[in-house]
């Protein structure tokens, strides 16, 4: 690793500006610019590319979603799917040192203790146990068999980090220089690698700045940024003005939750039934007409249809109503409150600043406007009734989406009868026991009405022509390493 170090600092520095097949690849991620490094697990977007380009963990995500070795060069699991056994590659940490698996025993155990109490956390509770079993072997066994377990490793929060250092597979040239950050890819025989012929020459830093949507937008129009990242709903219609004749806007088919998640159970929203008016009357089908995505997929379940079990997996919660039948419920649950409370109904909705927010916000009002509820749009975090939940799925699981209304969070309305079950099915072994727990807590929450889903959420990108190692993927994470690498 000293060697790599020591080529980093001689390599000439690197600026912002048009990229060249030698420059840098300018890279600008929507958000706020005191995000990109920290030191903690609640990263933000831009935080957990940093981390997963500086700090990778024993498997790693690369630009297709998929998961792919990283610190361990090989593993298996166990028949019975309890057990991964990890062999680490030849590395060494930044100061020289030799990784070992008891190193990496005790950053994962790190790693897990300060997830406590966050949803990533949750998703984790499977793991029973980390142990090493030799130098460079350690072993991770669960409470019951988990298919998708690697890509929980896999997140940026898993990465390995010693004395306050990553193994990479990159490295920030400057730990001085404000933004753009700049990472370089470390050759690989500082990694445990075989070294490569030209390396040095063939593969390119990545110039990473922090900007706000219009800010990257217009940067990228001006051809001084390559590739934009993490654009959400909120701030599409950026994306579609101007001339973008050097780019491309590239949408990912992207797995998690976009919807409302109910924040009071107060008033009119202390009944199930009538915060289930507020789902009935919404026009999914249409919400996001105005944006023009293509292929953009509502639901009206918190599970998506192709990890639901039971009824969830067989269609729309209300496909015997139209639409105008299920307003004309709703407006008869909203005019019997309001007929007793002797007042109207005014109900605030949080949402991200943005121009996709204005016209999402329009959209929602609208609905909510046809069964006689007055919405008034505030920002997030501002105290409104209802909130937009925007989030990435983890891994490939009903538990996923079924975590992230664990009351441990405290995000709005729970369930505990719900997390009950969500525990129960963390140590079953039997995968069709397993999955009645999951749908059974599916339909509870569902029952609950604590959450109002919408559709899958919305992720976009800019993306120069010339650009490699980029590619759409349903998780929405692109990676800095595959970005600094040649074609092949």
């Amino acid at each position: 690793m000293r060697i790599a170090l020591a080529l980093l600092s001689a390599m000439t520095m690197v600026s912002c500006g048009p990229s060249t097949p030698e420059g840098p690849v300018n890279v600008a991620i929507i958000g706020d610019a005191d995000s990109l490094i920290s030191s903690g697990m609640r990263l933000s977007p831009a935080g957990q590319h940093y981390r997963a380009a500086t700090a990778e963990g024993l498997v790693t995500i690369d630009e297709a979603g998929n998961v792919v070795p990283a610190l361990a060069e090989r593993w298996i699991v166990t028949d019975d799917g309890l057990s991964y056994i990890f062999r680490l590659r030849n590395s060494d940490w930044p100061n020289g040192a030799e990784m070992t698996a008891d190193d990496i025993r005790t950053a994962l155990r790190r790693n897990m203790r300060d997830l406590r109490g966050t949803s990533l956390g949750l998703d984790l509770s499977k793991v029973d146990e980390i142990r090493d079993m030799t130098g460079r072997v350690i072993e991770i066994t669960l409470t019951s068999p988990m298919p998708d377990f690697l890509r929980l490793l896999a997140q940026p929060e898993m990465g390995i980090v010693l004395e306050g250092g990553g193994s990479g597979p990159m490295v920030r040239s400057d730990q001085t220089d404000p933004l753009p950050v700049v990472l370089e890819p470390i050759p690989p025989e500082a990694r445990g690698f075989p070294a490569r012929e030209e390396w040095q020459s063939r593969t390119r830093p990545v110039a990473v700045s922090v900007m706000s949507a219009r800010e990257a937008v217009d940067a990228f129009s001006d051809g001084e940024i390559d590739l934009v990242l993490n654009g959400t709903l909120a701030d599409l219609p950026l994306a579609d003005t101007g001339p973008l004749t050097r780019g491309t806007i590239r949408l990912d088919a992207a797995l998690g939750l976009f919807g409302l998640i109910v924040r009071s159970d107060s008033g009119f929203l202390a009944d199930p039934a009538r915060r289930q008016a507020l789902s009935l009357a919404i026009d999914r089908g249409g919400l996001l007409q105005p944006f023009n995505v293509g292929g953009w997929q509502s639901t009206s379940w918190i599970i998506p249809q192709e990890l639901a079990v039971g009824v969830a997996a067989l269609g729309d919660r209300w496909a015997n109503l139209s639409l105008q039948q299920r307003r004309e419920i709703a407006s008869r649950r909203v005019a019997a409150w309001e007929g007793a409370q002797g007042e109207e109904l005014v109900l605030r909705i949080g949402l991200p600043e943005g121009p996709g927010s204005d016209t999402l916000f329009e959209q929602l009002s609208n609905g909510l406007g046809q069964i006689g509820i007055t919405a008034v749009r505030t920002g997030m975090g501002e105290g409104a009734e209802l909130e937009l939940h925007d989030r990435l799925a983890r891994f490939y699981s009903p538990r996923w989406f079924l975590n992230q209304f664990h009351c441990r969070l405290e995000l709005g309305l729970c369930s505990e009868e719900v997390d009950d079950l969500v525990e129960q099915s963390i140590v079953e072994r039997d995968a069709a026991v397993k999955a009645q727990l999951l749908a059974a807590a599916h339909m509870q929450l569902i029952g609950s009405e604590v959450f109002i889903p919408l559709g899958a959420p919305v992720r976009w990108s800019l993306v120069r022509g010339n650009i490699t190692g980029f590619e759409e993927n349903r998780w929405g994470l692109h990676p800095s390493f595959p970005l600094s690498q040649p074609p092949t």
